[in-house]
């Protein structure tokens, strides 16, 4: 596999080729899901639960995640890699730009800002000073204390068109690529066919441009509860390069995630 680059993904999308994603956290998951042809790799702030054990992601630091993007990036050299910017990290535009060049001088590729219209200027601050943004629409887990918990989001009409217009602003501020969480299979597939940068899903159903998962979720280590989005490859194959290699290749033939993995 050749080096991936945002140009990259985008030429996937126009072929109708899917993206298969991953987190990670350290050089030595890196390399293996490099190996693998992991196409992105995100050090998410899921950090925080699935390896400083806390119950959201809130705590976790802009130092926590340049640490792990440091670590990742020295185990893979062909995935794009996505440096999330944690709670408040990004309150302010002149704060998105600060705390974007630690994870940019990390080795992200990216960075990845929850939220919808009050983002709008930061986005295109940080695009005009050569930051790729991906934006993340849904259920965003740093507004958990808002939403009252881990819940689905856009079953309504009224919350679904809000999810769609904020989507097409986002790409409009410059967004090169969109993550999808915990909302309706259909509400998503519309959001994909409408936007024309790369959508990924995690819990959006399988008409997304491709797909994301939290590593542990992925391997069933996880000390907390699997999601229903979610499957565990490596009770399936015994060992975890194989559980990887099954992961890319049911995202890329369209087999994962299924219906029992989608919400409606």
């Amino acid at each position: 596999m050749s080096r991936i680059t945002i140009s990259k993904l985008q030429a996937m999308k126009s072929a109708g080729e899917k993206i298969s994603s991953i987190t990670a956290y350290d050089a030595s998951f890196a390399r293996l899901f490099d190996e693998a042809g992991m196409h992105v790799m995100l050090i998410g702030d899921s950090l925080g639960m699935v390896l400083q054990g806390q119950s959201d992601t809130l705590p976790v630091t802009i130092d926590d995640v340049a640490y792990h993007t440091r670590c990742v990036r020295s185990g893979a050299s062909k995935a794009l890699i996505i440096g999330d910017m944690p709670f408040m990290t990004y309150a302010s535009p002149e704060q998105a730009y600060d705390n974007a060049a630690k994870l940019m001088r990390a080795g992200a590729n990216m960075v990845k800002v929850e939220g919808g219209e009050w983002l709008y200027e930061t986005i295109e601050g940080l695009v005009q000073r050569s930051v790729p943004v991906c934006g993340h629409l849904g259920l965003t887990p740093q507004a958990v204390n808002v939403f009252g918990g881990f819940k689905v989001q856009g079953r309504d009409s009224e919350q679904a068109q809000q999810i769609i217009d904020q989507a097409v602003k986002l790409e409009q501020a410059g967004i090169q690529l969109l993550v999808l969480e915990c909302i309706p299979a259909e509400l998503a597939k519309t959001i994909s066919q409408t936007l024309t940068i790369p959508v990924i899903g995690i819990g959006a159903g399988k008409d997304t441009d491709g797909q994301i998962l939290v590593m542990h979720d992925a391997l069933g280590i996880s000390f907390s509860k699997i999601p229903k989005f979610s499957r565990n490859f490596l009770a399936e194959t015994g060992n975890i390069s194989d559980a990887i290699a099954l992961y890319i290749d049911e995202v890329t033939h369209g087999r994962f995630p299924g219906e029992e993995h989608s919400f409606k």
